[in-house]
């Protein structure tokens, strides 16, 4: 185990160039500030240091709002729940303790979820490699690999890959819509993001906003019942 300090008080930390990207971002993108009790616990339960971009963003940040709001990438928590709230981080450091399958470090406003490989993704049934980023898609619910690490995965959207990534998914309203929810809520859809109709025409369906925890389990329930396979944990919020 390596101690709090040890982790934080590092030569090089990321967060100076992090801080730079997110700025020069062709996003917009809301930096929030940190809880620092949250952003202790954890880096702390990470075992990452603050050279890399995931304890940068959990020692520096509360976590980010891109687009509007419409990605919330996870942090040292405050406005938005933490990396350890979201994935259940003991209260005090468990050296045993690790994700099972893999570690949640954003979600979308659609139910969408990004997270980060454990060691073992296919022993859990999640595509990808160890490390790698994967995506639970809301209107498959299936996993998806992406081919990029953590790093690689925030220079990417950064650098705008969210416009690309969510072509199929917006709609004519999407911005307005989501810059009236709260942190806390996520956009419920119907019919369903993954129904015939829905894919027909999106822009034809009703929204509303609804808790994201109601987002999350609706998605994570019609997946278990009908859909392609039981996605596992989604986080907590």
């Amino acid at each position: 185990m390596r101690e709090f300090d040890e982790l934080a008080d590092v030569d090089d930390p990321a967060w100076p160039e992090l801080r730079t990207m997110l700025e020069a971002s062709s996003l917009p993108v809301r930096v929030l500030p940190p809880d620092v009790g949250e952003a202790r616990r954890s880096l702390l339960q990470m075992q990452v240091t603050a050279r890399s971009t995931l304890g940068a963003l959990a020692l520096c940040t509360g976590g980010l709002l891109v687009d509007g709001g419409w990605l919330r990438v996870f942090g040292g928590g405050a406005e938005l729940p933490s990396l350890a709230r979201v994935n259940g981080f003991p209260g005090t450091f468990a050296p045993s303790w690790a994700p099972e399958t893999a570690l949640v470090v954003a979600h979308d406003v659609l139910g969408g979820v990004f997270a980060l490989n454990a060691a073992d993704p296919a022993g859990a049934g999640r595509p990808g490699a160890p490390g790698e980023m994967t995506y639970f898609a809301p209107d498959t619910l299936a996993w998806e690999p992406l081919e990029a690490g953590h790093s690689g995965w925030l220079s990417w959207l950064l650098a705008g890959g969210l416009d690309s990534f969510y072509g199929s998914l917006r709609w004519p309203t999407w911005r307005e819509e989501t810059e009236l929810l709260t942190p806390a809520q996520g956009i419920s859809v119907f019919p369903p993001l993954w129904s015939k109709e829905a894919h027909a025409d999106l822009a034809a369906t009703s929204r509303r906003p609804v808790p994201m925890r109601e987002v999350l389990g609706v998605a994570a329930d019609f997946a278990r019942q009908a859909g392609p396979a039981d996605p596992g944990f989604l986080g907590q919020v």
